[in-house]
């Protein structure tokens, strides 16, 4: 056991220097921001991943949670001067803010009601940003976003926030590890298997829902504020519905639940599109029949097939199994017959 783990911590250091060092030997600009991106999306779906994935909270409000850590931290370095490494601190206190106003109501609201009240919260944010063009810029946008500027050190080549961003998402990566698996990782999951167990133990639900809403606002704006220092510039169409639905996805691609499933499914759905791009106008057409033969097949993620007891039971594991189940049935009645 302690050897297996020794070669775990040898691989991931190995994959750790590998990402460090890709943007700074590679100097393709779109490669670099491809990664970038990925490492954007990653963040987010691991925050998507707490609520959704362990509490099983329908949240479909992620696009307008990403527009306000977005816009929150580069509004004020426009209006007020704000030096730019303080969105960060900006972007976490509004995911805290946003937690507990989607948090109260998730209390009382269940399934579709939940989701018709995130997707409600969505929708009002991208309107209010739409509207309000005198402070946000309305459909104009935020233009000329400054580069990041870390205490001196100006992120101002893609590759250096790259760089940046590979270490900030290995910190939020091992942080999303830590709590799915503490005590409070643990009861999230009771939460969505057994909520009326939960409560019976005397656990306080109420406070833990909101909670894993705090924790999937401040990943989600975290990743929106980096999205805007990579975009350098924000416009309210980008936080749209379809983007809510693609983080979905991409938690659903990699596995419910799970910190490693998160990042395979945002790092697959994000570069997939490249890798589809010789199927041209048939693109859409290819990914809608890769995404249903996953849901049939892989319904608990690609990451299942590493876990026995779920690849067990999932899909077409299951069909194969059955067969031979049956085999050895017809066998022995055969057998018997004779």
């Amino acid at each position: 056991m302690k050897e297996n783990k020794n070669v775990k911590i040898a691989l991931l250091a190995v994959l750790a220097v590998a990402l460090l060092v890709f943007p700074i030997v590679d100097k393709n600009t779109y490669h670099q921001l491809a990664m970038a991106q990925t490492l954007v999306n990653i963040i987010i779906v691991l925050g998507l991943n707490f609520i959704t994935g362990l509490t099983g909270q329908m949240n479909l409000g992620t696009a307008g949670i990403m527009a306000l850590g977005a816009y929150s931290g580069q509004l004020m370095v426009q209006k007020l001067g704000m030096a730019t490494i303080l969105t960060i601190p900006v972007a976490i206190l509004m995911g805290v803010l946003i937690g507990y106003a989607l948090g109260y109501p998730s209390l009382r609201l269940k399934g579709v009601y939940l989701s018709l009240t995130t997707i409600g919260f969505s929708e009002i944010v991208r309107l209010v940003i739409t509207n309000w063009a005198d402070f946000t810029g309305g459909t104009t946008g935020v233009q000329n976003i400054k580069a990041l500027n870390l205490f001196g050190l100006k992120l101002d080549a893609t590759w250096k926030l790259t760089v940046f961003l590979v270490v900030v998402c290995g910190i939020l990566v091992f942080t999303a590890y830590r709590i799915v698996g503490s005590k409070y990782g643990r009861v999230f999951k009771a939460i969505r298997d057994n909520i009326e167990a939960v409560e019976a133990c005397g656990i306080d639900v109420a406070s833990l829902k909101i909670k894993a809403f705090t924790l999937a606002a401040i990943f989600g704006c975290v990743g929106g504020c980096f999205y805007g220092f990579l975009m350098t510039y924000l416009n309210p169409t980008q936080f749209t519905q379809d983007l809510s639905a693609n983080y979905l996805l991409m938690m659903m691609f990699g596995g419910i639940g799970s910190v490693p499933g998160s990042v395979i499914g945002a790092t697959a759905v994000t570069l997939l599109p490249e890798v589809l791009r010789f199927t041209k106008e048939y693109y859409w057409l290819i990914f809608g029949i890769i995404t249903l033969l996953f849901a049939i097949f892989l319904p608990y993620g690609f990451i299942s097939l590493f876990q026995k007891e779920k690849r067990e039971e999932a899909g077409i594991f299951k069909i194969l199994n059955d067969r031979k189940g049956k085999r050895k049935v017809t066998a022995s009645k055969s057998g018997g017959m004779k």
